[in-house]
């Protein structure tokens, strides 16, 4: 078979393909907010957490009122992912990955001690980070991904 016709007969198979699927009708995930137990709206420029289809992002918390050390902080804002996934329906031994951000170095020991608190089996995927956040008294932010 010649170039031009082995291209020839991929084209046309294309083009077929193309138009088997032309009338196919491809659902489209759910996308719903997930607002934790006991909030009725949002405060911020962004959703607490996704739901879309059987997966939830959760956006970054933070806990300003978490207490001055990264233990505390991490505990309270493992609580506040934790209430955004239950409420999407989920738990947290469905959380899949998770992106810590830290504002020091130093605080890693103290961020695993209560990482291990709240998964003390099969933990999830992560990644760690050392960042800037726009407050001073912010240690950690965190943001996971989760299925139903």
């Amino acid at each position: 078979m010649s170039i031009l016709s082995a291209r020839l007969t991929t084209i046309l198979l294309l083009i077929g393909l193309m138009s088997a699927c032309a009338g196919l009708e491809f659902a489209q995930a759910d996308h719903t907010v997930v607002l934790p137990a006991g909030t009725t709206s949002v405060s911020t420029p962004y959703s607490p957490g996704i739901r879309a289809g059987n997966f939830i992002y959760v956006s970054g918390q933070i806990s300003p009122d978490g207490g001055p050390e990264i233990h505390q902080q991490t505990s309270a804002v493992l609580a506040k992912v934790k209430a955004i996934v239950d409420a999407a329906g989920s738990s947290m031994k469905n959380i899949d990955k998770c992106t810590v951000f830290l504002t020091r170095a130093s605080d890693f020991a103290g961020m695993n001690e209560a990482w291990h608190d709240a998964f003390p089996h099969d933990a999830p995927a992560r990644s760690t980070v050392i960042v800037a956040l726009p407050r001073p008294e912010l240690l950690i932010e965190l943001e996971c991904i989760a299925h139903v």
